[in-house]
């Protein structure tokens, strides 16, 4: 199982990762807001033992905000 983490003081919520995710599990969070303003990227709980780790939203980020650990 891969777990997924978000640095969400620095996510801008550009929704590239969103966009990468082959299995369509990355949600930009309206709900919650950052010190800069932006609403941030996550996975939802009861996503996250879907995702096989592949670290494609991490690779699409451009700010480095994810970190992929299997």
């Amino acid at each position: 199982m891969a777990k997924v983490t978000f640095n969400e003081a620095i996510c801008k919520a550009c929704g590239l990762c969103v966009e990468a995710c082959p299995k369509k599990l990355l949600v930009i969070d309206k709900s919650r807001v950052n010190a800069k303003g932006y609403n941030v990227a996550t996975i939802p709980e009861d996503k996250q033992s879907e995702c096989v780790g592949c670290a494609s939203c991490a690779v699409m980020c451009p700010d480095c905000v994810i970190t992929v650990t299997r």
